[in-house]
C-alpha cells in the first residue's frame, strides 16, 4: 500500500511539472525566467528609486542589494506558490476526486511537491551566482537543505488547510490573494529589518512593534536563509527553534483539518 502511495505521489508531482509549461515555446526556460523577472522589478524600485540599501554580510562582508534581495525572495516565492497552487488542488482535480477513490491529501501534497523541485533548482542556481560573488556557500548547503525541509513542512501544513477549505468556502483562494500581499510587506524581504522601528505609539498606545513584528514566522524564515547564504554563517537558534515550532503544530493541525473535512470532499468539488 506504501509503495503504491509512493508512486501516486511520483506521478502526480511528475504530472504538475509537465503541465505547467505544457504548449509554451520557453518551456522550463520559465523557471527561472519567472523569478528573475521580479528580482528586476523589485531591485529597480527599492534600489535604485527607493535608495534601500543592503547590509553588509556579518562575517562575508558582501554587500549587494539585489543577492540580499533573492536570500529572502526565493524562499517567500515558494511560501506563496504553495499557497496558491494548493489552495485550487482539489477543486482542478474535482473528477479524480469524484471517481476515484485514494488519499485525496496526495493531491495536496504533489502540488506543493512540483514547487519544491523548482525552488531547489532557483537555489541551486542561485548558490552558483553566490559563488561567482566570492560567497563561499557550499559548505552551508547542508544547512540550507534543514531550512529547505522546514519550510516544505510549514507550507504543507498551510495548504492542508486550505485546500479542504476552498472546497467548502470558495471565496477561500482570494483571501489567500489579500494575504499574501499583506505578508510580503510583513517580513524583511525587499528592506532590513533595521529599517522596523523599536516603538511605535498607535492610538496613544506604545507598542513593541519590532518584538510584534518578529513574531510574524515569515521573519524568522528570511531571516535564516539570509542568515546561510548572505551571511554565511549558522542562524539563530532561536529562529530555528520558533520556525519548526511552527511547522509541527501546522502540519499535525492540517492533517487533523484535512481528515475531518475529507469524509464529504467528494460531494462539495
Amino acid at each position: 500500500e506504501y509503495r503504491g502511495t509512493h508512486e501516486l505521489l511520483i506521478n502526480l508531482v511528475l504530472r504538475d511539472l509537465r503541465g505547467r509549461y505544457k504548449r509554451s515555446v520557453l518551456g522550463w526556460t520559465w523557471s527561472l525566467m519567472n523569478p528573475l523577472a521580479t528580482i528586476l522589478i523589485y531591485w529597480v524600485v527599492f534600489s535604485s528609486f527607493l535608495k534601500v540599501e543592503a547590509p553588509t554580510g556579518d562575517p562575508s562582508e558582501l554587500k549587494s542589494f539585489v543577492l540580499f534581495l533573492v536570500c529572502g525572495l526565493l524562499p517567500y516565492r515558494f511560501l506563496s506558490e504553495s499557497m496558491n497552487a494548493s489552495v485550487e488542488s482539489l477543486l482542478s482535480n474535482s473528477n479524480l476526486v469524484k471517481k476515484v477513490y485514494f488519499p485525496r491529501e496526495l493531491l495536496v501534497v504533489s502540488s506543493v511537491g512540483a514547487l519544491l523541485v523548482t525552488f531547489v533548482i532557483e537555489l541551486g542556481v542561485f548558490s552558483l551566482v553566490l559563488l561567482a560573488f566570492g560567497n563561499m556557500t557550499l559548505p552551508w548547503l547542508p544547512l540550507v537543505l534543514v531550512l529547505v525541509a522546514i519550510e516544505v513542512a510549514f507550507a504543507l501544513g498551510i495548504a492542508l488547510v486550505l485546500a479542504p477549505l476552498n472546497v467548502y468556502l470558495r471565496d477561500t483562494k482570494h483571501f489567500v490573494g489579500i494575504f499574501l500581499q499583506l505578508l510580503f510587506y510583513s517580513a524583511p524581504i525587499v528592506y532590513p529589518i533595521s529599517l522596523v522601528a523599536k516603538d511605535a505609539n498607535v492610538l496613544g498606545v506604545d507598542l513593541p512593534l519590532r518584538d510584534l513584528y518578529e513574531l510574524n514566522p515569515l521573519v524568522s524564515l528570511v531571516d535564516s536563509f539570509r542568515a546561510v547564504l548572505y551571511d554565511l554563517r549558522f542562524p539563530d537558534t532561536g529562529d530555528l527553534l520558533y520556525l519548526s515550532g511552527w511547522a509541527l503544530v501546522l502540519l499535525v493541525f492540517g492533517h487533523w483539518l484535512f481528515g475531518r473535512l475529507d469524509r464529504r470532499l467528494a460531494e462539495e468539488v
